[in-house]
């Protein structure tokens, strides 16, 4: 079997500027480079053309390569940069909301659901109490508006204990304290 004979094809600088769409100056620096390479030839120095455009192709693609990692860096370091700021922005947050609690300018769910647990649970016992509180009065009223006066003066006087409720800072400090773990020692070293 004979050894098929392949032809090479060589092209001048200006002929390769023409077709890669640079100028032969840019080909003249590619060649200097390395990027591509020229062969002796009886006409003086060429470029085999399925080679250079190889040569060419591949530079191409490792800078296109290069330039999308250099991106893809960008990009991530400016996401990672993002995420910093949120997360700053978020600690910040958090420390102005501790503070405000501290301050006692606000006060979480969990304390608030407490204190009016509390209130509700003192209006029951008050109420459960009324029947046996009452039974004896009625039991000797003699009429139905002297057992209505018994029951009326008993219910204000649990609607007038519950309207004497204020709001205490102080408690839901001790709440505060209480949830974190501060003991009692700790607030009048801080207080004095």
């Amino acid at each position: 079997m004979k050894a098929v004979e392949t032809k090479i094809e060589y092209r001048t600088s200006a002929q390769v500027a023409k077709v890669f769409g640079v100028s032969a100056k840019r080909v003249q620096q590619l060649t200097a480079d390395g990027v591509i390479e020229t062969e002796e030839t009886p006409k003086g120095r060429r470029y085999p053309w399925e080679k250079t455009v190889t040569q060419y192709i591949a530079f191409l693609s490792e800078k296109a390569n290069g330039r999308e990692k250099k991106q893809t860096d960008a990009n991530l370091e400016t996401e990672k940069l993002s995420a910093e700021v949120r997360i700053k922005e978020a600690k910040a947050e958090a420390a102005e909301l501790e503070l405000a609690e501290l301050r006692g300018e606000m006060h979480r769910a969990q304390d608030v659901e407490a204190i009016v647990t509390d209130s509700a649970l003192y209006l029951r016992s008050m109420l459960m109490a009324l029947p046996g509180r009452m039974a004896v009065d009625l039991a000797n009223a003699k009429t139905a508006p002297e057992a209505s006066e018994v029951v009326k003066k008993e219910v204000y006087g649990i609607l007038n204990a519950m309207a004497q409720y204020k709001y205490d800072p102080a408690e839901y400090k001790k709440r505060v304290r209480e949830r974190r773990g501060w003991n009692e020692q700790q607030h009048e070293k801080e207080n004095q």
